[in-house]
């Protein structure tokens, strides 16, 4: 049995726009209960509307919790589960996405400091409990409920790893709705977005229960991770870590070690997008790899 605790704040428009979705759902019955968690009201999924029998079953072996807390989630370092009577398995943070680029669209990300900089929370070189297989489930549940041609418009996206918290005990992804306030608040954007964090609970225990999956930690490329999408998308691998291009020489052995020793699931490979790493990183990054037991695979060796 797995719980699972999705994570929104009272100073996050697109998070509040899908809490509401989560409240107000036909789809979904989210009954009020009467723990409390982070001084706030915490709600249980009760069942699904009008749903299959197979969803049933999940809700029946797994639990899903709505929490709300009054801080930003990227500097949500402190969380409290002993006055509580859940144990949350995984958190799902619904959040917001911003960009200068402010393009709609439903991205999905574990997250981490790969250098000094902490102005986006979480500690300096520090990478948060992370698991593959809820980043795969989360970034598959996007692509299955943005289909619809209402959002049509709206990129999805796999982010690498940043900004905080990096701290917590707790395995974690977000799942963002973005990257303006006219998507923070968009309603079928919420929807959809509400939509794919149920499902991505639901896929993460189906992944679990089939075992076919390849467990990958990645370096390489760009923000938006292009190559590591379709890695995922299209092949039995999954990937927690993704190190972009612009840190690879920020790589050093802690960092790895963490890659290897935080990832809920045993790493399989090392992942490089090897056209997206330049040949002084690569000189850089490659004897750190070879100091370990895991076999390196390109991308296209896939």
């Amino acid at each position: 049995m797995s719980q699972f605790l999705i994570i929104t704040s009272s100073k996050d428009a697109a998070s509040l726009n899908m809490r509401k979705k989560f409240l107000d759902s036909s789809r979904y019955d989210f009954e009020l209960i009467s723990d409390r968690w982070d001084n706030n009201v915490l709600y249980k999924l009760k069942s699904f509307i009008n749903s299959d029998e197979e969803k049933e079953q999940f809700l029946q072996n797994n639990d899903i919790f709505l929490g709300l807390t009054n801080q930003r989630l990227i500097f949500l370092d402190n969380v409290n589960f002993r006055d509580t009577l859940m144990d949350p398995d995984m958190l799902i943070f619904a959040s917001r996405h911003a960009s200068k680029l402010g393009r709609p669209s439903f991205l999905v990300h574990t997250t981490g400091n790969w250098s000094g900089d902490i102005r986006y929370g979480g500690r300096k070189k520090e990478l948060s409990i992370g698991s593959a297989l809820m980043l795969k489930a989360g970034y598959l549940s996007f692509l299955k409920y943005a289909e619809r041609k209402v959002v049509n418009n709206f990129s999805i996206d796999l982010e690498v790893s940043h900004h905080g918290p990096t701290n917590l005990e707790k395995p974690l992804i977000f799942m963002e709705l973005g990257s303006t306030p006219s998507e923070w608040h968009h309603n079928e954007g919420g929807i959809i977005a509400a939509h794919a964090i149920i499902e991505s609970t639901i896929k993460f225990t189906e992944l679990q229960r089939e075992g076919s999956q390849k467990i990958g930690v990645g370096f390489g490329g760009t923000h938006y991770a292009p190559q590591f999408q379709k890695l995922i998308k299209k092949s039995d691998v999954a990937i927690s870590y993704i190190c972009p291009k612009y840190y690879i020489r920020e790589i050093n052995n802690n960092l790895i070690n963490q890659m290897l020793n935080k990832n809920l699931e045993e790493v399989d490979y090392f992942i490089l997008d090897w056209s997206g790493i330049n040949s002084k990183d690569k000189e850089h990054l490659l004897p750190l790899l070879k100091e370990y037991d895991v076999p390196i695979k390109k991308i296209k060796e896939f």
